[in-house]
């Protein structure tokens, strides 16, 4: 992409009404812009990013046997009265009625709905284990929408819904959701710490909300040490084994937020007793039987006998995690994203504009970047020099290619690593096989 031609409309100066680092560098790097209240658009390039993260959730989803499925924004009321939720979950759900004066709620979860498909389509014991997912809009009507995508009242959200026979059954699908999870915002490049959790208006007694890690967290929360350096569970885990394992592993040291912080329990971790900012990406329910009990969610089992559904919902924020990402990943010039989800890989700047030789080097190497199939940004534009080493800067991909008039001279281009600040000089040609080896 040509950043001459390039929707990207960055700004130089903090824009007022952003009070956290997340908000005031996605409104800079021209990747959002507020509609409404707690309401955005997305431009571009954090339209791209928003997708590369969408993906890995996806991947990992399915890596766990969970299926895709889409549902839709707008739902039915009478679903939410049948499950008890219609009056209890409060203002937050915006409740509307369409031309025939039929109540419908602008969903902000879909646990009604899901188990609706549930009690409809799923029909013999045979037909479990299901772990059903979604990756949709919701919409919560916050009464004071603030920082930007971390806490709006539109975002983008994957919900996934377990089925299953018993309570060791459904501990089976929740833990494979803890460990995809894990998964998931390691593949994201941030590491997230899992905390017992209320469950709030979800209902059951068994939760855990993940938490990232970042000096502008949200709320303070405390853990061991130890979880900095866990390692992750490979993509090779067999998620039809005992996953118990991995789950008692991430789960018996210490980690709390406020809510939960336990003065006895932290003085026992002593030295290694970690005080830290977090935010919360994702979190994990089981609720047994709650929606089975008041929608009637049951199967045939065996004896030819029903058996009520033991259920579970497995939430991630996926617009939420990119403001994660950027409050744990970011300097004083911009956002360092994770290669795994940049817009683009790799910048190529050209310092000396209407120069030939750099013209021509630059048009060089974006074509075969293209060719190789790169992500590649090329600003292309005639502006100074610093304009865009602030730029690149300011929206973080990974890598830089510098190239002026003054290198070509010795045969020679700059590679600029983003996140270390590590700079080389190669030739052309080792640029770009650095980026396509």
């Amino acid at each position: 992409m040509r950043l001459s031609r390039y929707l990207m409309p960055t700004l130089k100066e903090n824009p007022v009404e952003a009070q956290i680092v997340s908000h005031r560098l996605m409104l800079r790097a021209g990747m959002i812009r507020q509609a409404a209240a707690g309401i955005y658009t997305w431009l571009p390039l954090g339209y791209r990013v928003l997708r590369k993260i969408e993906q890995i959730v996806r991947e990992e989803q399915d890596r766990a046997g969970a299926q895709e499925l889409l549902m839709p924004t707008l739902q039915n009321a009478d679903l939410w009265k049948q499950s008890g939720r219609y009056d209890a979950y409060g203002p937050e759900m915006l409740r509307i009625k369409d031309r025939h004066d039929r109540e419908l709620v602008y969903g902000p979860t879909a646990e009604e709905v899901i188990n609706d498909i549930a009690r409809t389509e799923i029909k013999s014991y045979k037909e479990t284990p299901k772990i059903l997912y979604n990756i949709q809009w919701k919409f919560r009507d916050e009464v004071r929408p603030r920082f930007g995508v971390m806490r709006g009242r539109e975002f983008l959200m994957k919900d996934a819904y377990s089925f299953d026979l018993t309570y060791e059954a459904a501990k089976h699908s929740y833990n494979k959701m803890f460990v995809a999870y894990l998964r998931t915002f390691a593949r994201c490049g941030v590491h997230a710490i899992p905390m017992k959790a209320s469950t709030g208006p979800i209902g059951g007694d068994l939760s855990h909300e993940f938490i990232v890690l970042a000096e502008t967290g949200e709320e303070q929360v405390y853990c061991h040490k130890d979880y900095l350096t866990m390692e992750i569970p490979s993509e090779n885990v067999d998620y039809d084994s005992d996953l118990e394992p991995i789950y008692q592993k991430w789960t018996s040291l210490y980690a709390a937020t406020e809510e939960k912080f336990d003065e006895t329990e932290a003085k026992k971790v002593g030295d290694n007793l970690l005080s830290a900012r977090g935010i919360e990406v994702g979190q994990v329910f089981y609720y047994g039987k709650k929606y089975s009990n008041t929608m009637n969610v049951s199967v045939m089992g065996e004896d030819g006998k029903p058996i009520l559904i033991e259920g579970g919902c497995y939430g991630i924020g996926v617009s939420r995690l990119m403001g994660a990402i950027i409050e744990a990943s970011h300097d004083d010039n911009g956002i360092i994203w994770p290669e795994s989800v940049a817009p683009f890989k790799v910048g190529i700047i050209n310092t000396t504009v209407g120069k030939e030789e750099a013209d021509k080097a630059s048009e060089d190497m974006y074509k075969k970047l293209q060719a190789a199939g790169v992500e590649v940004l090329f600003d292309d534009r005639d502006e100074r020099a610093g304009v865009k080493f602030s730029t690149m800067d300011l929206i973080g991909l990974p890598y830089q290619i510098i190239v002026g008039v003054r290198g070509l001279a010795k045969g020679v281009v700059e590679i600029k690593n983003r996140k270390t600040g590590e700079r080389k000089e190669v030739s052309p040609a080792e640029a770009i096989n650095f980026f396509t080896k």
